[in-house]
């Protein structure tokens, strides 16, 4: 079946290489993972480790907040968490909540965790000196862009303009 305005549109797109870099980056921490001997841990578990090491329980809701991603995201998280033993949850303050705290195995892996944290941003750093623009500018230019005209805004004009 051909699509409006011919062919699949989804054999291009200017994102996509983005996400690609980003995902060959986190597989590079996942690789590191690996070497350093720390199994049952993806890169998307740091921040919240390291953030109930320093925060104490929280709830999923809260945990969410504070990694800024969505509940149904950090719940997924979580239950992935605890099948690895890094979490556990117990009853919140109320019947309809949960509060998600640390493990001693999770305890024990957070100076690692936090390490290689700050190793990744002092590598990311070094990274964005051999580019010729600052990605962390282009990142704060795209968002003041995005304030000024929201993406949503965009996307609609451009799908109302037609192929």
């Amino acid at each position: 079946m051909t699509s409006p305005g011919g062919g699949d549109p989804t054999l291009h797109s200017a994102i996509r290489p983005l996400r690609e870099l980003l995902g060959e980056m986190d597989a590079d921490i996942g690789r590191l993972y690996a070497a350093r001997g720390v199994t049952g841990v993806r890169p998307r578990f740091s921040m919240a480790l390291i953030r109930l090491h320093h925060r104490g329980p929280m709830t999923v809701k809260e945990l969410a907040e504070q990694i800024d991603v969505s509940h149904s995201a950090m719940s997924q998280t979580v239950t992935a968490m605890r099948s690895e033993g890094l979490v556990e949850t117990a009853p919140g303050r109320d019947a309809r909540t949960r509060d998600v705290r640390l493990t001693e195995k999770g305890r024990a892996l957070v100076p690692f965790l936090e390490a290689e944290w700050r190793a990744t941003e002092r590598a990311f750093a070094e990274l964005e000196t051999e580019l010729p623009y600052a990605l962390t500018q282009v990142v704060e230019d795209m968002a003041a862009a995005l304030r000024r005209r929201p993406f949503l805004d965009r996307i609609t004009a451009a799908l109302d303009e037609g192929p």
